[in-house]
């Protein structure tokens, strides 16, 4: 398993264990990370698993697809680490992977 942390808006920390292969957003989904939404269901048609990779943890997780980058015009307060949760696949060499999620989804 991967060791991941969510950490929710209000400060919360959840941290989880990651099959591999699976998203950051389901594994949010699954353990009722407040904030993400998650309404497509993790087919990057929507901006509401908006999270923000931590700055230690970006060039690990690389940036968003093109696709990823269009539906991120539709979330709230984007910056330069602002991924969607979906697109992120669970790997080994994320263990210890944390992000955040913002104020509001878009």
């Amino acid at each position: 398993m991967t060791k991941i942390t969510i950490v929710a808006f209000d400060g919360t920390r959840f941290e989880l264990d990651a099959q591999p292969g699976s998203t950051v957003m389901e594994n949010a989904v699954r353990n009722s990370v407040p904030g993400i939404d998650a309404e497509c269901g993790g087919a990057c048609a929507c901006a509401t698993c908006h999270v923000y990779v931590d700055d230690a943890w970006t060039a690990a997780v690389g940036g968003p697809a093109p696709m990823e980058e269009d539906m991120l015009d539709f979330a709230a307060d984007v910056r330069p680490n602002s991924r969607l949760s979906c697109q992120i696949k669970v790997t080994p060499e994320l263990d210890g992977l944390v992000v955040s999620v913002p104020e509001r989804q878009g």
